[in-house]
């Protein structure tokens, strides 16, 4: 009886989890909906980012404007030369968005490895969006300059913190670049951590971008020309003036991107997940029940086998 109760308690178990991920499964299936819904909206902002950086890119200002001039170390880096760029101190500041809860797979997991392993051989200073990121830097001696929470509100204020903390950085010399990862939502069954280089800012990378977030197939697919060719504009006020004000609105695109990216992944994967963990729990509440009935039916024949004994030794 012991045994029996034992197996019934776990089926019992079983079973209330299975309702708690089931839940899970349906509020995450929810929120990612929105969050596509959101990420989906947001595309427009970036192809017109980088129609305006594509039209201006002839300007002479706009060349050797601090944020799109990469450093005589970035320089040598890209060319093959990384001993030297780390002879010579290369620094990087890396944003890294992750989630601030667990339950969601390999998500958090596959950003962080892509950027430990950028990281090497490098001067790093980070920027964590997410409590897992914050806690996996911290955890290796790594110092975090600044810590904020991955809600499911992606404010104006965050961007403005995140992308004006970089340009200072980058502008002033103290970083030699500044990188940003997270999760690419590629599909409800596919996310892609991704790294991209916000400064020194390219028409290209913006480009990438853009690329990257218009999905193969389905109602939102189409090609993107790029029909902005680069002409040589009169800018009023100044180009100076101007370009200071612009060129961090176009790189908030990547940050701006990558929070709607990264929320709409995080669900997707939680989602995931929980329905796994679901299917899971019913396998082994059958499995469970199987056992319970074959225990329960051995008591019963034994119980029967041990009357009929009795019985017949009255008999006799």
């Amino acid at each position: 009886m012991a045994a029996l109760k034992q197996i019934k308690s776990k089926i019992r178990s079983v079973e209330k989890t299975q309702k708690v991920t089931k839940a899970m499964e349906a509020v995450s299936a929810a929120k990612m909906r929105k969050a596509q819904t959101r990420a989906l909206a947001g595309r427009a902002y970036a192809r017109a980012a980088v129609s305006v950086l594509a039209r201006v890119s002839a300007s002479t200002e706009l060349n050797s404007h601090p944020l799109l001039r990469g450093s005589e170390k970035l320089i040598s880096a890209a060319g093959g030369h990384q001993g030297n760029a780390t002879e010579t101190n290369f620094s990087s500041l890396y944003i890294v968005i992750t989630s601030d809860k667990g339950l969601a797979g390999a998500l958090n997991s596959a950003v962080l490895r892509t950027t430990w392993a950028d990281m090497k051989g490098k001067e790093v200073k980070v920027v964590t969006v997410g409590r897992r990121a914050n806690d996996f830097f911290v955890n290796r001696g790594i110092e975090v300059l600044k810590f904020h929470p991955n809600t499911d509100e992606v404010t104006t204020d965050l961007i403005k913190t995140l992308v004006g903390k970089a340009a200072d950085l980058f502008e002033s010399g103290k970083v030699d670049e500044v990188k940003i990862a997270y999760q690419n939502f590629v599909s409800t069954f596919e996310q892609r951590p991704t790294l991209r280089t916000i400064f020194p800012l390219s028409l290209g990378e913006l480009s990438q971008v853009v690329a990257d977030i218009v999905p193969a197939r389905g109602v939102f697919a189409h090609d993107f020309d790029q029909e902005s060719k680069p002409k040589n504009y009169t800018i009023e006020p100044g180009e100076t003036e101007v370009l200071s004000q612009l060129l961090p609105m176009l790189a908030s695109v990547f940050v701006y991107h990558a929070l709607l990216e990264s929320q709409a992944s995080e669900h997707s994967a939680r989602m995931v997940a929980m329905k796994s963990a679901s299917d899971k729990a019913g396998e082994m509440n059958h499995s469970l029940t199987l056992k319970f009935n074959k225990a329960r039916q051995a008591s019963i024949t034994r119980e029967v086998s041990e009357i009929t004994g009795g019985m017949e030794a009255m008999a006799a």
